[in-house]
């Protein structure tokens, strides 16, 4: 009986002791979690913007075709809605003039602007607390907006390890030294699982005719792009004079050129690749607004036999190009190499680095400059 009561009072005291440990694990947890202070949201809510709609031929018989079984119903006469775009906005309390509209790159979401891989606040409540309205697109055929219009096949194919070098992570399974992204495992777990497919096929006006929607409906703002959309981003910037400026993380290439300049294109490895060009007078509707461009660490000064830096090697010099075009023309860009300026070890996404506060603080820097904030 005395053992059996001793043997209780050891049970009590090790799961008073668990009891304790999980408490302040979570004090812990709520300290950190808020440790960036109350934010303050006064709107919030979500749209599809742009789109088409598709109408087949004949007359919907709403007894007939309305079948309990819907895949064996009739589609005369039927509507089809799809091509949007999704977005979903913030609106902080006491806000500033001009939003931040921030559209996601190649195989991403608005994933890219929220958490980051080691559950960091991203862009989108950096800059809600600096009171900017942050509205996060999905491009036509990419998460939230997956409604086509057009027949298209999902395939599933195993390539993490391709993008971990493609956007400069290092060489897998080895890191750069000194990358800015977490050794955590987790991280790059959640990082794999951050990509979504194209639910439609892609068509690059598209997506420019649904954000270009979006400033028609929302008003004057920044337009902030990633990878892949920074093409379409030139091209919405120039069909919509809402923009009133462009910053474009490590813009995937597609700069656009005015016809009667001499440009040497450039791919990886060094094959000839022609620009897209466009009529001057579409051209110099870029001269008319500030532009800001940021390229991350380990990319190459000298042709690489590594593909995932040559390609941006050779996409960098383009944006040297684009740059140098530009302002001869009368505008207003400003390229960022941020090894150069001191900021190093960044990957293809500044935006959820570990020193995206860093970033963050020199855009803040740049919309000030230029009378944007």
């Amino acid at each position: 009986m005395y053992k059996s009561k001793k043997v209780s009072q050891r049970i009590n005291l090790v799961l008073l002791s668990i009891t304790v440990s999980i408490l302040l694990a979570a004090c812990a947890s709520i300290k950190e979690s808020r440790s960036n202070g109350l934010l303050e949201i006064k709107e919030q809510g979500s749209f599809a913007v742009g789109g088409t709609v598709i109408t087949n031929p004949g007359t919907f018989d709403p007894i007939k075709d309305g079948a309990f079984n819907p895949t064996a119903q009739s589609s005369e006469g039927q509507t089809l809605h799809g091509d949007h775009a999704y977005v979903f906005y913030q609106i902080p309390a006491n806000p500033r003039k001009l939003p931040l509209v921030m559209w996601h790159g190649w195989g991403q979401s608005a994933k890219t602007w929220q958490t980051t891989p080691n559950g960091r606040e991203g862009f989108q409540n950096i800059f809600l607390r600096r009171r900017f309205p942050v509205y996060l697109i999905d491009q036509p055929g990419r998460g939230k907006a997956a409604k086509g219009t057009k027949p298209f096949t999902i395939t599933a194919s195993p390539d993490d390890q391709l993008w971990f070098g493609i956007f400069r992570l290092g060489v897998y399974p080895n890191f750069y030294p000194g990358v800015q992204f977490s050794k955590d495992p987790e991280a790059l777990n959640q990082f794999y699982r951050q990509g979504v497919p194209n639910t439609a096929p892609y068509d690059a006006q598209t997506n420019i005719n649904a954000v270009s929607a979006l400033f028609d409906k929302i008003g004057q703002g920044i337009l902030i792009t990633h990878s892949h959309s920074g093409g379409a981003g030139w091209l919405t910037a120039m069909k919509n004079d809402k923009i009133k400026a462009v910053v474009s993380f490590e813009p995937g290439g597609d700069f656009v050129f005015p016809e009667g300049e001499t440009i040497q294109g450039l791919k990886p490895g060094g094959d000839f690749d022609t620009p897209p060009i466009v009529p001057l007078a579409e051209f110099t509707k870029l001269t008319k607004v500030p532009i800001l461009i940021y390229y991350g660490d380990n990319i190459p000064d000298q042709p690489s036999t590594n593909p995932g830096q040559e390609q941006w090697r050779a996409i960098f010099a383009m944006a040297k190009q684009f740059r140098d075009v530009v302002n001869r023309h009368g505008g207003d860009v400003t390229l960022v190499h941020l090894p150069q300026i001191g900021i190093k070890g960044n990957t293809h996404f500044p935006m959820s680095d570990l020193n995206n506060v860093e970033i963050a603080n020199h855009l803040s820097e740049f919309l000030k400059k230029k009378h944007l904030d």
